[in-house]
């Protein structure tokens, strides 16, 4: 596929944040996150003065936090070695236990969870995680075994309070294929975080499992579980009842004492690091497989700490599935879980560079990646309360293991340490896919001035290498649209305004809104082979150079700005114009209806107009008119006029109906026209176009420029400088 990091909408590095925190609360945040591997300087570096490094980077896989929010339920791992599982503290991490190679653990927060339904049949039980599954639910499937046998309880979700988890348990029970299972007046259950220890120590899982076994077996809701045991190391244990209050606590308490007046019971210290251990079949492939051990961590306090030694790393399914180099802390952020990858940073930016810039590309555009990448890891410092980053493009892609290829691998050794300063200081050095030909001023996207981020040419041509060309035509019906150059044949026949009269080669051939192949969207018309079509121009397949976006009728285009705007438009849109540009032509400043279109910034726009690819556009409106008239007079036609009126052949006037016609100028060309309000975007890039273009990057490789040239190209007057 043609294209940087298609994965994205082509920002990596958005927001505009600068680190100025104090040198001496700077130090106290990164100790008080639990991170000792990081260097921090004490004085502004200039150049060959030292250079900020950090040797393990933090990468927020999933987080709850105000700038950025993915959730998970449940997060799984796996490693073809060994698994060594701990709880980190501060100073050291307290070993708990290993896993056997290829041993798959789970881990899921000890909260609120709606208990949906339980039965002794697998099959039942399994038909319900599939329908959950498919309404976009959480489901889980644990299992005991109590005087009825095996049971299959079916639970749900992660919630911060006993009452939501009863309202998620209520709106899965609404569904009526599940309601088919569980009985449409059924309830949910609720599992909560109050359990009774019993102050048990056990060997091993399977002495606490089978301690844990003989409870239940006198109808006693009890669980093997492990215990941080000191400062050294963990035990096991059992606990009593998962409740969800008080009251529900006691009467399990009561239970059990009529069932075993022997045992001894206090209140689990939610403060203290435990995890409660269920069999999970969720992820068995039948009932006959071995299920697989679900630990439910603590919302407060509890760290859980995964490492291996094995050169595969670490497997997180929930993460599409990817392997990850370095460590893993599992804990409670903001009442949901958080997983931190942990990671020498050289390695982290080794799966950067490979998932934002192709393997394939010129060496010296790589390397440029790579300190581009660097040094905004470096900027950022804890951007996100516990983690460095985020693994997407609110930060930069992040895959893991597999988006490491030898030659991204290289370009980051051949660069290792090196950061790009400006004034003695790491900079902000934000990247984009595509510049379009113009990289932006930092005043045209977020509205503020940065020195070393200043427009200048870009060339960024390349991705345009090998597309097809489509031609953008008229159908005899009026209709508009684009159909790819090689499903049409020329007639050598001109239509009376002297456009080419195009045949198309085979039938069911679609007429798309846009010169691009989109899945989900409808197309314009469908034609059959031999139509005859009238072209009105020939363009580029929509890439990351140069694109289009539309028609949007008046009411699409109000649609698509609801909810982005500082103030919402009023009424519909009837005109929409460029007011203000900035030094690269991007506009800074739009008009609706003549009245200022009110944004956050100028970047705000590309989501106001439902995605642009990026901010470099011209906008059609394309029932908006210059008129010529008698003498060599002209008027204009704005796109909210009325009626309108032309002289026929036979002289008489008659009023313009159709919605759509064409206009031929007094250049030849011909223009399609609507007769209402209709809008669309012509534009160039991807990405917020400040700093590095990527497709830049690799058209001055190719022109035979180091990557410390590319880097200064991109970042005026800015210094690569090595640790």
């Amino acid at each position: 596929m043609n294209g940087v990091n298609v994965q994205n909408d082509g920002d990596k590095g958005s927001a505009m944040r600068l680190f100025a925190m104090p040198k001496a609360k700077r130090t106290i945040a990164i100790i008080a996150a639990g991170v000792t591997a990081l260097s921090i300087w004490t004085s502004s570096p200039s150049e060959g003065a030292a250079v900020p490094t950090l040797d393990t980077i933090r990468v927020g896989i999933f987080l709850n936090t105000s700038k950025y929010t993915l959730n998970t339920a449940v997060s799984t791992f796996s490693s073809s070695g060994s698994l060594k599982v701990g709880i980190r503290l501060p100073s050291s991490v307290v070993p708990l236990f290993a896993t056997s190679a290829g041993e798959i653990i789970r881990f899921t927060m000890d909260d609120y969870k709606p208990q949906l339904f339980e039965t002794t049949d697998y099959m039942t039980a399994l038909n319900v995680m599939k329908r959950l599954k498919a309404l976009g639910a959480s489901g889980i499937m644990t299992a005991v075994t109590d005087p009825r046998g095996k049971v299959y309880q079916i639970s749900e979700g992660s919630y911060t309070t006993a009452a939501d988890a009863s309202a998620a348990g209520s709106k899965w029970l609404k569904d009526a294929t599940i309601a088919g299972y569980v009985g449409k007046t059924a309830k949910a259950a609720l599992i909560g975080p109050l359990h009774l220890e019993t102050g048990m120590k056990y060997a091993s899982k399977s002495e606490a499992a089978a301690a844990a076994q003989k409870l239940t077996a006198k109808g006693i809701e009890a669980y093997a579980a492990m215990k941080q045991n000191g400062t050294a190391s963990g035990i096991y244990t059992v606990l009593i009842g998962a409740e969800s209050d008080a009251a529900a606590l006691s009467a399990v308490k009561s239970k059990a004492l009529q069932a075993d007046a022997s045992l001894a019971m206090s209140q689990t210290d939610a403060k203290s690091a435990y995890m409660l251990i269920r069999d999970d079949y969720t992820t068995a492939e039948s009932a006959s497989k071995p299920p697989v051990a679900l630990y439910s961590v603590p919302l407060a306090d509890t760290k859980v700490w995964i490492e291996t030694k094995d050169p595969s790393g670490i497997k997180l399914a929930e993460r599409y599935s990817r392997s990850y180099r370095g460590s893993f802390e599992v804990s409670g952020m903001n009442n949901k879980m958080a997983v931190i990858n942990e990671v020498p940073f050289e390695q982290y930016v080794y799966a950067v560079v490979g998932a934002e810039m192709p393997a394939s590309w010129p060496a010296e555009a790589l390397k440029a990646q790579a300190v581009a990448a660097r040094t905004y890891a470096l900027y950022q410092g804890f951007g996100y309360q516990i983690a460095h980053v985020v693994d997407t493009t609110l930060s930069q892609a992040y895959g893991g293991i597999g988006s490491e290829k030898p030659a991204t691998i290289a370009a980051v050794d051949a660069t290792q340490g090196q950061v790009a300063m400006y004034d003695g200081k790491v900079i902000n050095t934000v990247f984009s896919s595509s510049a379009g030909g113009f990289t932006a001023d930092a005043t045209e996207i977020w509205g503020s001035a940065v020195d070393y981020l200043k427009s200048i040419q870009s060339p960024d041509t390349s991705s345009e290498n090998g597309l097809y060309k489509w031609y953008r035509v008229v159908l005899s019906n009026n209709l508009v649209g684009y159909i790819r150059e090689d499903l049409l044949e020329d007639t050598g026949q001109k239509s009376v305004s002297g456009q080419a009269v195009l045949r198309v080669k085979g039938d069911g051939t679609k007429v798309r809104p846009i010169p691009l192949v989109q899945d989900n969207v409808q197309v314009v018309d469908t034609v059959n082979k031999g139509t005859l079509v009238v072209q009105l121009e020939k363009v580029t397949q929509s890439n990351e150079m140069n694109w289009v976006r539309g028609t949007y009728s008046a009411a699409d285009m109000l649609k698509l700005t609801q909810g982005k705007l500082v103030k919402a438009i009023s009424g519909p849109i009837r005109t929409l114009s460029i007011s203000k540009m900035g030094p690269s032509g991007r506009p800074t400043e739009i008009q609706a209806n003549g009245q200022v279109i009110s944004v956050k910034n100028p970047d705000a726009y590309r989501a106001a107009f439902g995605g642009l690819p990026s901010t470099l556009f011209k906008i059609d409106e394309t029932a908006k008119l210059t008129i010529a008239g008698s003498g060599g007079a002209t008027s204009d036609r704005p796109s909210d006029s009325g009626a309108m009126y032309m002289i026929g052949g036979n002289g008489k006037n008659q009023e313009l109906k159709a919605a759509n016609f064409f206009v031929l100028n007094g250049s030849g060309e011909v223009r399609a026209a609507t007769k209402d309000p209709a809008f669309r975007f012509v534009g160039a890039g991807n990405g917020h176009g400040v700093g590095l273009s990527q497709y830049g990057a690799r058209g001055l490789a190719n022109l035979g420029y180091d990557y410390k040239y590319i880097m200064q190209y991109y970042y005026k007057d800015a210094k690569i400088v090595k640790e």
